[in-house]
């Protein structure tokens, strides 16, 4: 009996040591080591789709200040009417039928809307007549969106700002 408890006990070990390796597939790589990889090299270039100057034009605005690189650009515009906050966001596996659902939860009015002859939304918070958003199918792959939020009492369309912005990102050539 005694012979049994550590052969036993050795046993479990191996089995639990065994059961916890894995493989991982590939090479190693020092951090910042060129791979070749291409799928990363643009990361973050999303935001420099449309340029700030036409940002800036697009909503009516004279300076332009870029607040946040990511899955989510935001630029602070100010001109004559005002502050003006402006976001691009690209969502590389999200859908037109995801974004529509989730500001649908959110009590959001969705309309559809046709930008660069693409199927689009156009989102309005009902507490906020001073902002809008526009959101499409992107050329390459998920959704992209504009938000345009003016400050209350500004007499702009902030959808026709969003939708100007979208048009300028789907028409790349122009």
């Amino acid at each position: 009996m005694r012979r049994q408890a550590p052969l036993a006990a050795l046993a479990a070990a191996a089995l639990v040591l065994a059961g916890c390796g894995s493989t991982i597939e590939g090479r190693p790589v020092p951090v910042g080591a060129d791979t070749g990889d291409e799928e990363f090299q643009s990361l973050l270039e999303e935001c420099n789709t449309v340029t700030p100057e036409q940002i800036a034009d697009v909503v009516g605005g004279t300076a332009i200040d870029q607040g946040f690189l990511g899955a989510i650009c935001r630029w602070d515009v100010t001109g004559p009417a005002g502050a003006v906050k402006v976001t691009f966001d690209w969502f590389e596996s999200g859908s037109l039928a995801a974004e529509r659902e989730a500001n649908e939860r959110m009590g959001w009015t969705v309309t559809d809307v046709t930008v660069s002859s693409r199927g689009a939304i156009e989102i309005r918070q009902p507490d906020d007549p001073a902002s809008c958003g526009v959101s499409a199918p992107s050329p390459i792959s998920g959704v992209i969106g504009w938000w345009v939020q003016y400050r209350p009492g500004n007499p702009a369309d902030p959808c026709e700002a969003a939708t100007r912005l979208m048009q300028l990102s789907l028409n790349l050539s122009a």
